[in-house]
């Protein structure tokens, strides 16, 4: 059933039967930790998720009360609870007895067991018996009146299962898929080094594979074993669950084997993990070039976390674990400063969180995860995290059901692909520190341009492909005027053909590198690229080159953009030219012509300009917005924008650095939304629209330096600023006096402001 976003839940993963060292849980340790939970305004817990061998000690031997005394005190207290299925953690037993179910890292390679997810959760052995376990816990709590919904497994996808079952359905998969083994080969071009099937037992394993249609594949193919693994865990928890509770899982968005907006389609509700580095990790203006990981390191990256939730089924999505204390293992201890824990649940309340759960309850004694801090240290004693968490939690429950039935706004959508993701992991466009090829290309091509407009001030709408395909683009293009589809790289003709359409009914489509050049199977189009919008976009390439240095990049005489004297192109540089009616120089001209720059000459040669090949039948060419400031590459433009129908076509060659991304975001949106002017550098607004026509705006100053802001209009306080009193845990007070448009408001150091337009 869809969850009721009537409020914002808040709590943690909880765990009583992780007991301190040498000594079991008590009654005594249970009344204080809810007691504790209560007055800090926790009304949610997760429990259950992650001990089988608890729940089932032995084939058969269940043990399925212990729970019972954790949901009665919540209950009492009024705390939901979110009941997981154990099917992650497989008990030592089961694979004692069935050492088939191991999964395999590589062919006939079994993981160790010792840690979590080492099981092959497509064999029938493991299947049957998750699935006794399921059916049991459900059955045994589906009543209790504490329990609302239930997560199914946990963080789904950690490994690609490399067993000999798992490939000989990838076998029948491709069966299916393309009928025979010429038409493979056809698709595939495996004609290339030998590689032609005269039969479907040819087909090599994935282990020693260097074909990049077989890795696309294998990964979509994977991904589907994860959605299929959960779907069967839901359907199976709703035979049993009562109709007013829901069905989630907790998605850690960078696993290897999932597609998380097919996974969520299968899911009553979203919900996933927002892990953030805090301390400087959460400076604003961010540093420049901090590489990302499963820790989301920046304010923007914060931000883009929550934002990608939102898109994995285009609705408010819960927060199953965040930060508690330190995050990671024992070397990475940075707890947050006085007041990132508001701040960082403010975020992401305010991009559509529904729930903020840490983890977890208490740091533990023993196990892998012994310096992952919890809500309590290890001496189970309230410290500074729990004292900032309680004055969170009173401000949520006064103000958080404000903001349960709004919508966050947006300036400009950022289109995110799972296939290209993949793609352009098996083929790095871009290098890494050590010159190979970077994984997370596909990642840091498109973070470019979110950063781009989250730090010009935008608030940005992740959006999927496979949720506008039904949507009439002129809606979407009223909807979100702009949209970046940058790193789309394994583009179906279908899709293309929908950003056309969006851009002539009246949207501004900004394409950025590697969108459209391949298909649906990573093979290269053989039209001029950007391939499927080169006659919309008046320009092409035909050239790419890595740049081992940012290049700096200027914008020409006549061009509408402006640029700051610190813009570079970074990573990469297409050579992207316009159609042969906008080149700055004729293709006559007998030598290089000096482009002017902000009332400089730049010395670019651009002649090469004049030689410029055709576009996709529209001689109607583009204009240069920006150009590499470079003795080579500057004979290319670094960014073209053209009039296309009723909208606009921009396209940029290149990764935008920090500065070239902000000033291209100021020119695509010149006015954002939230309607706020002259903030301090380190100040962000997000707002959202509710239901009644009113619009909630949260404010954070991301420094230790106090910052003062001035009201566009009229607000309604909600969640006080704490000035200057940065050491002080939040006022729970009740909210603060009205602000009438134009007044001053102060922030104090890592402050948030939560107030609603009267």
């Amino acid at each position: 059933m869809p969850i009721p976003h009537d409020r914002v839940r808040f709590g943690a993963a909880y765990y009583h039967e992780y007991h301190g060292p040498g000594a079991d849980p008590t009654p005594d340790d249970l009344e204080r930790d809810l007691d504790l939970m209560a007055d800090a305004g926790f009304s949610v817990i997760r429990v259950g998720e992650s001990v089988w061998s608890t729940w089932e000690p032995s084939d058969g031997v269940f043990d399925l009360d212990w729970l019972e005394p954790v949901l009665d005190g919540a209950h009492e207290r009024g705390i939901d609870v979110v009941l997981g299925t154990p099917t992650y953690a497989v008990p030592p037993w089961l694979v004692r007895r069935y050492p088939e179910i191991a999964g395999e890292s590589a062919t006939g390679r079994p993981m160790g067991w010792g840690a979590r997810q080492e099981a092959d959760f497509t064999h029938p052995v493991f299947r049957w018996y998750a699935e006794r376990v399921l059916r049991r816990i459900v059955e045994r709590y589906r009543d209790h009146p504490a329990v609302v919904g239930y997560q199914v497994d946990n963080e789904p996808g950690l490994h690609l299962l490399h067993n000999r079952g798992v490939f000989e359905r990838f076998v029948d998969h491709l069966r299916d898929t393309y009928g025979d083994v010429e038409t493979l080969n056809r698709e595939w071009g495996l004609v290339y080094w030998s590689h032609r099937l005269s039969t479907w037992a040819d087909l090599w394993t994935p282990d020693g594979n260097a074909q990049p249609q077989y890795d696309l594949a294998w990964r979509r193919f994977q991904a589907s074993l994860t959605t299929e693994m959960i779907d069967w865990q839901a359907r199976a928890v709703r035979e049993l669950a009562r109709p007013d509770q829901w069905v989630t899982t907790c998605i850690a968005y960078e696993r290897p084997a999932l597609e998380d907006a097919d996974l969520a389609a299968v899911l009553d509700v979203t919900s996933g993990n927002a892990y953030y580095a805090m301390q400087d990790g959460l400076a604003h203006p961010s540093a420049d070039d901090v590489p990302q990981s499963w820790t989301a390191t920046g304010t923007w990256a914060l931000f883009q976390v929550a934002d990608v939730m939102w898109s994995s089924r285009d609705e408010p999505f819960l927060v199953t674990e965040t930060d508690a204390q330190a995050i990671g293992g024992p070397s990475t201890n940075l707890p947050a400063y006085p007041g990132q824990w508001r701040q960082a649940a403010w975020a992401l309340v305010a991009r559509g969180a529904r729930m903020v759960e840490y983890w977890h309850w208490r740091t533990l004694h023993y196990g892998a995860e012994t310096y992952w801090g919890g809500v309590l240290p290890h001496s189970g004693v309230p410290g500074r995290a729990y004292r900032e968490l309680a004055g969170l939690g009173a401000e949520l429950a006064r103000a958080g059901a404000v903001l349960a039935d709004a919508t966050p706004d947006a300036d400009v959508a950022v289109w995110h692909h799972g296939a290209s993701r993949w793609a352009l992991a098996g083929q790095p466009p871009l290098q890494a520190p050590d010159g190979s090829g970077d994984p997370l290309s596909y990642p840091r091509i498109v973070a470019s341009f979110y950063r781009g407009a989250f730090d010009a001030g935008l608030q940005v709408r992740v959006v999927r492909p496979q949720h506008l395909a039904s949507q009439d683009p002129a809606d979407v293009a009223a909807r979100l005027p702009v949209l970046v589809a940058a790193g789309f790289y394994a583009a179906s003709d279908d899709e293309l053909a929908w950003l056309r359409r969006y851009a002539e009914a009246g949207g501004h489509l900004v394409v950025g590198p590697r969108t459209g050049y391949a298909d649906t199977e990573a093979r290269p189009r053989t039209t001029p690229q950007p391939g499927g919008l080169c006659d919309a976009a008046g320009a092409w390439y035909d050239e790419i080159a890595n740049l081992l240095e940012p290049v700096p990049v200027v914008a020409p005489e006549g061009s509408p953009l402006t640029l700051a004297p610190d813009a570079t192109a970074t990573a990469w540089a297409e050579s992207l030219t316009p159609t042969p009616s906008s080149h700055p120089t004729p293709a006559s001209s007998s030598g290089p012509v000096e482009v002017v720059s902000s009332g400089r000459r730049t010395g670019l040669d651009v002649t090469n300009w004049g030689d410029a090949g055709p576009g996709e039948g529209d001689a109607d060419g583009a204009q240069v917005l920006a150009v590499y400031q470079h003795p080579h590459h500057g004979r290319w433009a670094a960014a073209t924008t053209r009039a296309y129908g009723d909208g606009r076509v921009t396209v940029v060659g290149t990764v935008p650095g920090t500065s070239f991304a902000r000033s291209l975001a100021r020119w695509l949106v010149p006015q954002p939304l939230a309607g706020w002017a002259d903030l301090p550098p380190s100040v962000t607004v997000h707002t959202s629209s509710r239901p009644d026509g009113s619009r909630v705006h949260v404010l954070h100053n991301w420094s230790w330096e106090p910052a003062q802001v001035v009201t566009p209009v009229a607000l309604d306080v909600l969640v006080v600023p704490r000035g200057e009193r940065a050491a002080d845990p939040p006022p729970a007070d009740g909210p603060g006096d009205p602000l009438d448009a134009g007044a001053t408001v102060r922030l104090g150091a890592w402050d948030v402001l939560v107030a609603v337009t009267r």
